[in-house]
């Protein structure tokens, strides 16, 4: 790896991950695409089957120069950039990414949410009602507000029981 090459997010296009991983793995790129085995069920059967983590996206470590070889492979959409500029994905997170997936842990994926996003109650005796997520671990505090007169209350729901609004 020289000192140019870092990780970016290829996105693709629907249900492209697995061949794009296989090009780009041909071109000699280092390529990374997460997946979690879900139980499939057709008419006649079930079988485990691997998918992507993050659906419509796969990590490659390139340097940007080599970006029209990646932008080529058939069923690449683009690669994540923020005013025309490639945005690096931070090696860390694909790290971490990569440790979690050849642990042997249960895991799934989840809707991006942070504190200060407004949020859904999706289960639960509050189910339909939105508010501000405070705190988000094993346990989300959720503020309800009522902005005409100024105030607020707080409920601690489960984290999984809110989605983003």
């Amino acid at each position: 790896m020289t000192i140019d090459q870092c990780w970016y997010a290829v996105w693709t296009r629907s249900r492209a991950e697995k061949a794009v991983h296989e090009q780009i793995e041909r071109k000699g790129f280092e390529v990374f695409l997460p997946t979690v085995t879900r139980w499939s069920r057709w008419k006649d059967r079930r079988k485990r089957v691997d998918w992507p983590l993050f659906p419509g996206y796969c990590f490659a470590r390139f340097d940007p120069r080599d970006s029209l070889q990646i932008l080529n492979c058939t069923g690449v959409a683009t690669i994540v950039s923020f005013d025309g500029k490639l945005a690096p994905v931070p090696n860390e997170e694909v790290d971490g990414i990569r440790r979690l997936v050849t642990s042997g842990l249960q895991y799934d994926p989840c809707p991006f949410i942070k504190e200060g996003d407004r949020v859904e109650v999706v289960h639960g005796p509050l189910k339909g009602v939105v508010g501000l997520l405070v705190r988000k671990d094993k346990h989300a505090r959720l503020v309800l507000s009522v902005d005409l007169i100024g105030r607020a209350v707080a409920v601690t729901v489960d984290a999984a029981d809110v989605r983003g609004y």
